[in-house]
């Protein structure tokens, strides 16, 4: 395992050691699971934009072509 000296804000640097205090976890843990979620998230975004260039428009209007045009269920609606 490697070691990386991370500097922090003072602001930053409290929160995190009251969230690890609160979740029960070491400082360490914490920034462990912080850095492999926005890693997670970030992969997951990169996979979408990837999948959304190969998009076939022209079949995905073919498609909501043949869907019956009717009001949304209750609840459903658009909210502007």
């Amino acid at each position: 395992m490697s070691q990386y000296a991370l500097r922090l804000p003072d602001s930053l640097l409290k929160q995190a050691r009251k969230t690890a205090k609160r979740d029960s976890v070491s400082m360490n843990q914490l920034f462990i699971t912080a850095i492999a979620e926005k890693l997670a998230v970030l992969e997951a975004e990169n996979l979408i934009l990837q999948r959304a260039a190969r998009a076939d428009l022209s079949a995905f209007k073919r498609i909501l072509d043949r869907v019956a045009d009717v009001p949304p269920m209750p609840g459903d609606e658009i909210l502007n």
